[in-house]
């Protein structure tokens, strides 16, 4: 199997992440989006929509969406656990992970879109209106985060899962886009204490 990636978005990212934490080995594809290979009729027939990343089987079958590459291969690699052992640490850390991924990832994204000069000319109009309403709903995801990941070292309890996988791509991301976190929720000294320790781990360089 393979995968097909592009360093710089959140994503592709994502499962980057969460493949060094497992300590799995997959080959990386890279494909160009800046320069539109994600459009091209070879890629397309593997993924329609053009998003990466993509996984494909040996046998060519191709997987498209983030999150639900990372569940296939935690149930195929169920060791170390990645989405809990019982079904309320599976359904906590499934919570937590929705929580990163629309809380904080999707208005960086929004953010990004409606300020960034590489967007410019691939949305039909950017929004000064969309960013600020974006920079809102992050403060509020970030003290909501903040208040549910507590002390611990992780964001779901004492090991590392998908939500630490989706959140730190989230503050990758927010620091390509020009939007730092850190400023827009200073009392989220939980998340700020998250941030510096994750930071340190292998897998936030991946």
């Amino acid at each position: 199997m393979k995968i097909y990636d592009f360093v710089g978005a959140p994503n592709p990212k994502k499962v980057r992440i969460y493949l060094a934490e497992k300590g799995l080995q997959i080959p990386l594809v890279p494909v160009n989006i800046v320069t539109g290979e994600n459009r091209t009729r070879e890629f397309l027939a593997k993924n329609p929509a053009g998003g990466l990343p993509v996984l494909e089987l040996d046998d060519g079958t191709c997987l498209p969406e983030s999150l639900a590459i990372i569940q296939y291969l935690e149930e195929l690699n169920p060791s170390p656990p990645m989405i809990g052992t019982t079904p309320l640490e599976r359904a906590r850390v499934r919570s937590l992970e929705r929580v990163a991924e629309l809380g904080v990832l999707y208005p960086v994204a929004t953010y990004f879109q409606n300020t960034h000069p590489f967007m410019a000319q691939r949305v039909p109009k950017q929004s000064p209106d969309a960013a600020e309403n974006a920079k809102a709903a992050l403060g509020r995801s970030l003290k909501l985060l903040d208040a549910t990941v507590g002390k611990g070292p992780f964001v779901a309890g004492p090991r590392p899962t998908i939500a630490d996988c989706t959140l730190w791509a989230a503050y990758d991301f927010a620091e390509f886009a020009g939007i730092p976190l850190g400023q827009l929720a200073p009392e989220a000294k939980n998340l700020a204490a998250w941030h510096a320790g994750f930071r340190e781990r292998p897998s936030a360089k991946a």
